[in-house]
């Protein structure tokens, strides 16, 4: 069953998916990690693959950036493909002075200003959870694995902030009940869209820039940790 954005058809497409954001890095991943993987979506170069991961099968599908692009395909794989969960993999900014560069941080809750759900579904809503069952399965596994791994909560901001005007004055909006340790750009609408169906999600987001430090990571640096944050996520899968 294709949609306008996946050409897929609904046996291509296993009951997890893992989300990156880059295409390439989905593409990646299937290629490292993933037994007889076999590409199952190219349209609008968004490449999803689909193969086997220790004996289960699972999804690798890219996102796009943002808010918008995450949710026409999280809700596409929710309400079309029958997906039952979706694990997003990605990079974010640190908020907090305790986080340093390349902590894995496992998203609690995402708050956003973004009208999306009111767009979507008449919902003035801006703050949406995870699921605590998927999100409980990946914390105790990060410990299983030795990954350092930080439950907090998130920024899911429609802006790259590293391109805002003043970033203190954006922080300065940001509830303090929220608690935000670090931002992104798409957990919110996956978060949202499965709340919404009646679907489970999560969202783990390796800390790759801070507002705090001044350090700067190596291609190299990026790639193990992409890699233990990508591990963590389908040793995670299996347990679900």
């Amino acid at each position: 069953m294709a949609t306008a954005h996946n050409e897929a058809e609904k046996k291509d497409i296993a009951k997890i998916v893992l989300m990156p954001g880059d295409p390439l890095r989905a593409k990646k991943i299937a290629n490292d990690f993933l037994e007889n993987a076999r590409e199952v979506n190219s349209v609008r170069n968004m490449l999803a693959y689909t193969g086997m991961y220790k004996g289960k099968e699972i999804t690798v599908m890219a996102h796009g950036m943002g808010i918008p692009s995450i949710g026409i395909y999280a809700y596409e794989l929710y309400k079309f493909y029958d997906v039952e969960c979706i694990i997003r993999i990605g990079s974010c900014g640190g908020y907090s002075e305790t986080l340093e560069l390349l902590d894995v941080i496992l998203v609690d809750t995402s708050y956003t200003e973004s009208n999306f759900a009111y767009t979507l579904n008449n919902d003035d809503c801006k703050s949406a959870s995870s699921t605590k069952e998927v999100t409980d399965i990946i914390e105790k596994t990060a410990k299983e694995k030795e990954i350092r791994c930080i439950r907090g909560n998130i920024l899911s901001s429609d802006c790259f902030d590293w391109y805002v005007t003043d970033i203190n004055i954006l922080l300065s909006r940001l509830p303090k009940d929220a608690n935000i340790i670090g931002a992104e750009m798409e957990s919110f609408g996956l978060f949202y869209l499965a709340k919404m169906l009646n679907k489970k999600c999560a969202c783990l987001a390796t800390v790759v820039d801070s507002h705090y430090r001044k350090e700067q990571l190596s291609s190299e640096q990026r790639e193990k940790s992409l890699n233990q944050m990508i591990e963590l996520a389908l040793e995670s899968a299996l347990k679900l």
